[in-house]
């Protein structure tokens, strides 16, 4: 069987097709999404089918219980003449990683991203957790500070730190109040072109503001990730987006505080690892779920 998913995310789109195995047989990607939506759903379908067609297809959405926009649903209906299995980024991402990735053999699984968004997905027992309007797993709501802020009401508490702009956001803090950072001289003064990569990049560099603001990132998530964990009691938790790529920098912090905040019974029975599947993830969780409806 050949199983299509394509991933509709903010900036970008990505499809794939995969055996049953999960082993990519094409791959097709488009850098920044466009507003024509019925052409892109066009353009990805008929790249990745080019080699031989698909028996099912899924696709992905930003947000939870977000609808597959019509002219997606259109385009699509129109091209494969089969009923589109939706799925949210953060579900795919977390099939994908228990089926042919990081946690490859788990049934209980937290997959937990961070980037320009907060998203995770939560399997039970190997089936999505969506709860009763969809929204289960929202993390970038979770409240991990008491104060109130306005950026907390409009993306979320969790999100308004740890997504690429609270990164930037937290460090561009710490300069205006005093701090020395030499990740300004990369972009003349203009604090207003740092990004999180900057950040990163930096602390690597041992740039000591930077690496104080990856450290209380990796603080943030590893206490979401414990909250997480209290409430589904996962045994496996998967990082993905800016977390895999910066395992270097944070994946052992990160553990510590989720370990710290659990209790010690629970803490020493579940795993942190890094997702191995990369920006592709949540496509071809896509695809798994088309394959498990069809089952």
């Amino acid at each position: 069987m050949r199983i299509a998913g394509i991933d509709f995310g903010d900036e970008r789109v990505t499809a794939v097709t995969v055996d049953e195995s999960g082993t990519i047989a094409a791959r097709w990607h488009m850098s920044s999404r466009t507003e024509d939506l019925a052409s892109t759903a066009r353009d990805a379908y008929q790249a990745i089918t080019a080699a031989g067609g698909c028996d099912v297809l899924g696709v992905t959405l930003p947000f939870h219980a977000d609808a597959v926009p019509a002219e997606i649903s259109r385009e699509l209906n129109t091209q494969h003449g089969r009923e589109l299995v939706a799925l949210n980024g953060g579900q795919a991402v977390a099939l994908a990683e228990a089926w042919s990735g990081g946690a490859i053999g788990c049934r209980n699984v937290v997959a937990f991203s961070i980037g320009d968004h907060v998203t995770a997905g939560v399997l039970l027992d190997g089936r999505v957790l969506t709860g009763h309007n969809g929204h289960a797993a929202s993390v970038a709501w979770l409240a991990l500070n008491p104060v109130e802020r306005e950026d907390y009401r409009r993306y979320g508490g969790l999100e308004a730190e740890v997504a690429a702009v609270g990164i930037v956001r937290r460090l561009v803090w710490r300069i205006k109040s005093g701090d020395q950072s030499r990740v300004i001289e990369g972009v003349d003064g203009d604090l207003s072109r740092l990004t999180a990569a900057d950040v990163f990049a930096a602390a690597r560099a041992g740039d000591g503001v930077c690496l104080s603001v990856v450290r209380d990132t990796a603080k943030y998530v590893g206490m979401a990730l414990a909250n997480l964990a209290t409430v589904v009691d996962p045994e496996c938790i998967v990082l993905s987006g800016t977390l895999a790529t910066s395992g270097d920098l944070m994946l052992d912090a990160i553990r510590t505080e989720c370990s710290r905040r659990l209790r010690p019974a629970q803490a020493d029975n579940v795993s942190i690892v890094l997702g191995t599947l990369g920006d592709e993830a949540a496509a071809i969780g896509a695809a798994r779920a088309a394959m498990l409806r069809r089952q």
